[in-house]
């Protein structure tokens, strides 16, 4: 008998086995598809429209122009699909995601919910098999095949990837760039997306990783959410089995089924290069402070460079992440005369989150009865133990809840920013900065143009048209990646603990993270017409501009004492004094619901489900814009300048006083002969408050002097996360791309 029964168990146990080999190595689960695109173009009337109604608007302004030779054109150019790790996490049931959104939802949810004129694919390449690749180049031809008329479709896809690198110091941090391509034909796109070599997400190829996959399983409550868990789990076998392609061989001398990799952005320009292909790379999110380390700038990858004009023209500074413009003199740590670094003391501008962790402990240490002098100490080392652990201090305070950081490491007076904001690696930074030869003459710049975007993970590029359905429209479910809560929920002690005695916590604070998710930005393009060349010649000659998700209209000018206008993006010698003008017009309030051929291209349920039922409708009343701010900034002429009194923001406030929703309004700068020294002019256009999902992040109760008191965080994991779109009063803007001016170039401008 118990011969018998061992065999059973023995036998039981090998299936068992078995079973869990098949399961977490992904046999019993599905690939994704692509899907298949809506083979039904925009109405061409509802196409006509908007470029009718730009006329008008711009004829309001200024009657006496005549019709304009340009259209501005609205998209997208940073969407993720269920192809991304993260976003195919976030669709899962253990995040009560709502499943799987492939390549061909987003070209539906871009041509029919929020109505975008052109919008690109940025899939994290580190991820992306040879047959994702495939199928993602089949369905940006697919979503173009529909658009009618190449000369005016009535919406262009790119097609392009997410270049995704983490570092751990700033030495070795480049940040995240998206590439975007200008054809789609096969043989004239590379064959392969080029990575980071990183692993990011690591799937299971350990065996820590394995039980992770069979704990999903196992764990689910009924037959779909299993089969969803099995098909995660075959998604991240195919990236476990991808192969490294072999260094330092010419791009198209490698097999088509290796991964490409690139560990510099000097690496991935060569690389872009030897393809051949036209292509455009663009930073985004170098000031987010989730993952770039504490004192990370541009100074680095400006010294890198070869040609900056040429490889990175462009740069996203608004998303659904967050605002990274803004420069402020503060750091979240500070370095000493010994090159060691150390908390900084808080100011009335900015509490280190370093600081707030020792003061979170001194809070404990006296409520335990020990004495003043000891639980300063206690205070002191924790903030020395915080800066050593990179993004995961928290964890060495246990039991820590998001309230008792207050504001900690946040910027309290930018716009929307990024969580951690890192003020040496913000737009204005790197627009301030030279890098200088050997012998000291500057040599190279940035001259970026500005554009907004969403890096939405939910497969919906354009989401800003409506602030509603936080949970489909931002990444608010990102914030629920990390640790179940309960892991930090426990006993708070009265001191510290070392990163290492966390018992393998670590990682970022995604629970806080979640208070800093929009519904992201778009980029605005003047251009000559609606065809793919039109549109990349606009991005070309960065005639372009970012807004926080409404569809602002902007023009932004230098103007010839003749009277002939170069518009944003342009770099230019002059001698004279420079004369501006601003023209803006405020985004059309939105009607409910959807127009109607987005209601006779999708069915009931396709509309519920990729656009919620509300689509980019709009009425015939525009918001107002305020006030017209000029940001100045006057580059480094020399080694080490200190760049706080280089950018002035905003050097002048012009109010709209005009009735209505436009503005017009100029200025001139006095001050550029006597100055002596290169000048960048931009501005951004602000409209009246309106609510805005998390606009006002972290929610802070502040004293009277504005020091944060309370906090009540947008949460992404209780109950009521899930009908809280956390609105608050903000006034939403369009930042125009900069115009440089270079003193004492040769120009004939005002000749």
């Amino acid at each position: 008998m118990w011969k018998l029964l061992t065999r059973v168990f023995l036998a039981l146990t090998a299936a068992f086995a078995f079973w869990a080999y098949l399961a977490a190595g992904g046999y019993f689960g599905k690939r994704q598809e692509a899907g298949d695109v809506v083979v039904q173009a925009r109405d061409p009337v509802f196409v006509a429209a908007k470029q009718q109604r730009q006329a008008l608007a711009q004829s309001s302004l200024d009657a006496s122009r005549p019709p304009p030779e340009k259209q501005i054109l609205f998209g997208d150019l940073h969407a993720h699909t269920t192809y991304s790790f993260d976003a195919y996490n976030i669709s899962l049931p253990m995040y009560q995601g709502e499943g799987a959104h492939p390549p061909a939802d987003a070209c539906d949810f871009a041509r029919y919910c929020s109505g975008l004129d052109f919008w690109s694919i940025n899939d994290h390449a580190e991820g992306l098999t040879p047959r994702q690749w495939a199928q993602t180049r089949d369905m940006v031809r697919q979503c173009n095949a529909v658009a009618g008329d190449p000369e005016h479709p009535d919406m262009v896809t790119f097609l392009g990837w997410e270049w995704t690198q983490i570092g751990d110091t700033p030495e070795t941090h480049y940040g995240h760039k998206n590439v975007v391509l200008r054809d789609t034909a096969e043989g004239s796109v590379p064959l392969r997306p080029i990575s980071s070599r990183q692993q990011l997400f690591p799937g299971g190829g350990n065996p820590y990783g394995m039980l992770m996959r069979l704990l999903l399983i196992a764990g689910a409550t009924d037959g779909p959410s299993r089969q969803r868990y099995y098909d995660f789990a075959r998604f991240l076998q195919d990236r476990d089995d991808l192969q490294p392609c072999e260094k330092d061989v010419p791009v198209r001398d490698l097999p088509a089924g290796c991964q490409e990799s690139a560990e510099t952005p000097s690496e991935l320009f060569g690389k872009l290069d030897d393809w051949a292909f036209p292509y455009l790379v663009i930073p985004h999110g170098n000031s987010w402070g989730f993952y770039t380390p504490p004192l990370s700038s541009w100074d680095k990858q400006l010294a890198a460079h070869r040609e900056p004009q040429r490889y990175e023209p462009l740069i996203e500074v608004f998303s659904g992440h967050g605002n990274i413009e803004q420069y402020r003199p503060w750091r979240a740590l500070a370095i000493d005369e010994r090159g060691q670094a150390y908390c900084p003391p808080p100011t009335m501008d900015f509490l280190p989150e370093c600081w707030q962790a020792g003061e979170i402990i001194r809070g404990r240490c006296l409520a335990a009865g020990e004495s003043t002098d000891e639980c300063e100490r206690r205070a002191v080392a924790t903030r020395a133990n915080f800066i050593l652990t990179k993004d995961s201090g928290h964890w060495t305070v246990p039991g820590s809840r998001v309230e008792d950081w207050l504001d900690a490491g946040q910027c309290r007076d930018c716009y929307m920013p990024a969580y951690n904001h890192r003020p040496t690696s913000s737009l204005q930074y790197g627009l301030a900065i030279r890098d200088f030869g050997d012998d000291g003459r500057p040599s190279k710049r940035f001259r970026w143009g500005i554009l907004g975007s969403s890096d939405v993970h939910t497969g919906r590029p354009g989401t800003g048209y409506k602030e509603t359905m936080r949970r489909r429209m931002t990444d608010a479910a990102l914030g629920m990646l990390g640790p179940p809560s309960f892991l930090m929920e426990r006993e708070p002690l009265p001191d510290f603990v070392a990163l290492e005695e966390t018992g393998g916590l670590n990682g970022p604070y995604f629970e806080r993270f979640a208070s800093f998710f929009g519904t992201g930005g778009l980029v605005a393009v003047h251009a000559e017409g609606r065809s793919r060349d039109a549109i990349w010649d606009a991005l070309q000659r960065k005639e372009i501009y970012g807004t926080s998700g409404d569809r602002i209209l902007l023009w932004f000018d230098l103007i010839s004492t003749g009277g002939d206008r170069v518009p944003m993006g342009s770099s230019l010698g002059l001698e004279g004094v420079p004369r501006f003008e601003v023209n803006a017009m405020g985004a059309f309030e939105q009607k409910p619901g959807c127009p109607a051929d987005s209601l006779r291209a999708l069915s009931d349920e396709r509309l519920h489900r990729l656009c919620g039922g509300e689509c980019y409708h709009p009425g015939d009343r525009r918001k107002s814009i305020e006030r017209i701010e000029v940001v100045r900034i006057r580059p480094q002429v020399h080694p080490g300048e200190a760049v706080d009194e280089l950018i002035e923001d905003p050097w002048l406030v012009l109010p709209c006083d005009g009735e209505g929703p436009g503005c017009r309004v100029g200025f001139s700068d006095e001050d550029f002969i006597s100055g002596g020294r290169d000048t960048v002019y931009y501005v951004r256009a602000i409209q009246v408050e309106t609510p805005t999902v998390n606009g006002d992040q972290l929610r802070c109760e502040r004293d009277a002097a504005g020091q944060c008191i309370a906090v009540n965080p947008c949460r992404a994991t209780e109950p009521t996360a899930y009908d809280d779109d956390c609105l608050a009063e903000v006034a939403e803007r369009a930042w125009s791309s900069p115009i440089f001016i270079d003193y004492h170039a040769r120009s004939d401008f005002n000749r």
